[in-house]
């Protein structure tokens, strides 16, 4: 049953996250994705392709690395059906796909070396977790990114692998897993990638629209049962931000995460060098600290619980009615 597999993948990863040592022995499935990847762009992405046959050769990699990926999740699981507790063995490799405990660590890591370490290593951390420039952030921006990359990551690193696992078991779990990897190697808007991670980025978008909107909702039910944060506020925040942001789904747990805080995130950000415009998510303060990065962990926290809780009832639900 595929919510069982998600329910049961959940409370593995919470539990043993990716064990390090294993990680160093075999890697992990989004290394093996995105060597994959990168093999694929290096024959199919040719300089000498106009914009047109890049975006088709685009298509086809995506098209390759999905259907790969979801070749090899239907013969583990079908081949594990056969095998006694192979239902566990299947929740123990979906659980790779999920990263909630290894999310809560690197931002509580960035909040440690905030607080107790200074600028400096608060932007060292930072730099292990988001995109932009870490020389170009203060104090502020040091830990609004770690808070931003903190809600975007619980919609497309925790409850989006969670709801394709419920919706279709390890295969459609695999699945949104490589259109994932793919959006971060190659939707890119540079001169290399505009053309040919176009099918990439646009598959993504479509793939977390679901998952964008139920993280969103998850903060902002969290944030009615933590102290000093306003589900009033994230609700608010949600419908009047999230729609303005430049990417159509990481405005809703941003907005959600902004609004239940009382912060302003998102706004202008640099990108190698190249100030990004975006709309400000929240009106709140801008001037975030490691305390707020602490605040909008344990947000995070309960939104996290509250999944597994409703994965939960659905999965008792369908045993009941089963």
């Amino acid at each position: 049953m595929a919510v069982m597999t998600a329910l049961l993948a959940l409370v593995i990863e919470l539990a043993l996250g990716y064990p390090p040592r294993l990680a160093r022995a075999i890697g992990h499935p989004v290394t093996w994705i995105g060597a994959g990847i990168d093999a694929i762009e290096r024959r199919l992405n040719r300089p000498d392709f106009d914009a047109e046959t890049r975006r088709a050769a685009g298509f086809i990699a995506v098209a390759l690395v999905v259907s790969g990926v979801i070749v090899v999740a239907v013969v583990i699981e079908q081949t594990l059906t056969f095998v006694p507790y192979g239902a566990i063995v299947v929740a123990v490799i979906a659980s790779s796909l999920i990263a909630q405990r290894s999310l809560h660590d690197h931002v509580a890591g960035v909040a440690a070396a905030l607080g107790t370490a200074g600028l400096a290593a608060g932007r060292d951390a930072v730099a292990h977790i988001v995109g932009r420039d870490p020389q170009a952030l203060d104090e502020a921006g040091v830990a609004r990114a770690a808070i931003e990359s903190l809600a975007e990551n619980f919609s497309d690193g925790v409850v989006a692998p969670v709801f394709w696992l419920a919706l279709g078991g390890l295969p459609a779990g695999a699945a949104y897993k490589a259109i994932n990897t793919a959006d971060s190697m190659i939707g890119h808007r540079t001169e290399r990638f505009e053309a040919f991670g176009f099918a990439a980025a646009r598959l993504d978008d479509f793939v977390n629209i679901p998952a964008s909107r139920l993280a969103a909702l998850l903060l902002i039910a969290a944030a009615a049962l933590a102290p000093g944060a306003s589900a009033a506020g994230a609700w608010r925040t949600m419908r009047r931000d999230a729609g303005r942001h430049r990417s159509p789904n990481a405005g809703y747990p941003e907005a959600a995460m902004a609004g239940a805080l009382g912060l302003s995130l998102a706004g202008p950000r640099v990108y190698g060098g190249t100030t990004v415009e975006d709309a400000f998510m929240g009106d709140g303060r801008r001037a975030a600290n490691a305390a707020d990065i602490g605040r909008a962990l344990a947000l995070y926290r309960r939104a996290d619980a509250l999944l597994i809780a409703v994965v939960a009832a659905f999965a008792l639900l369908i045993n009941a009615t089963g």
